[in-house]
């Protein structure tokens, strides 16, 4: 029998997406499972921790086709650039989140607080911009640029890895259609601490501090 996939519109126009029918093994369950297995009980709290190339090819072999088996994670706000939905917190030693991303729209330049991100792309391209951590002396008030060190789009089920050794970077959505990606953070120092910000024009950077939750375990918060 055919399942036929659609998209549904929440009160106050929120998107999410949604399934005409139930899935008997979710496979996005088994990956979130692998990813806190991979973590461990009492290891990877720290990036040197973490085997990088492993969590990787677990999120790269995971087939995002079937929407049904993430979609309850997947809440969206077309008047927001993108929302974060927590879907794990891995035994504390990493954060995993949907996020949702609004046609047309972006994130700031920001880094990661130390951390590793990989991303894997659910539905739809996400173009990612990675830039070179701005030089201009902040205490004598110079304005430099910021560097384009790199621009790639990401296409359906392909894994982007950053870290803050690598550059900043932001993340936009410049197709006509709601996108969809995974993101596993570790460790979760920016749902700690925050991060920074960074003016393109200016390359001066603010701090964040509250990177908050849309939603959390597939409900709105």
């Amino acid at each position: 029998m055919a399942i036929g996939i659609v998209k549904t519109v929440m009160a106050a126009g929120l998107p999410r997406f949604g399934c005409t029918a139930n899935v008997d093994m979710n496979h996005f369950d088994g990956l979130v499972q692998a990813l806190k297995d991979a973590l461990g009980p009492c290891s990877g709290l720290t990036s040197e921790d973490v085997d990088v190339k492993y969590l990787q090819k677990l999120m790269k072999d995971y087939d995002s086709s079937d929407e049904r088996e993430w979609s309850k994670f997947a809440m969206g706000d077309a008047s927001r650039a993108y929302t974060r939905n927590l879907v794990d917190e891995g035994n504390g030693k990493s954060n995993l989140l949907v996020l949702v991303w609004s046609p047309g729209k972006g994130s700031p330049i920001h880094d990661h607080g130390n951390a590793h991100c990989l991303m894997k792309i659910l539905r739809g391209n996400l173009t990612e911009t990675r830039y070179a951590f701005p030089e201009g002396k902040e205490e004598e008030g110079e304005d430099i640029p910021m560097a384009v060190i790199s621009e790639k789009v990401h296409k359906e089920n392909e894994v982007a890895y950053m870290a803050d050794e690598l550059g900043v970077h932001r993340v936009s959505n410049q197709g006509s259609d709601f996108a969809v990606s995974l993101h596993l953070y570790t460790p979760p120092n920016v749902a700690k601490g925050g991060c920074h910000v960074f003016n393109p024009e200016t390359g001066k950077k603010s701090h964040v501090k509250n990177c908050g939750y849309y939603s959390a375990y597939g409900r709105k918060l």
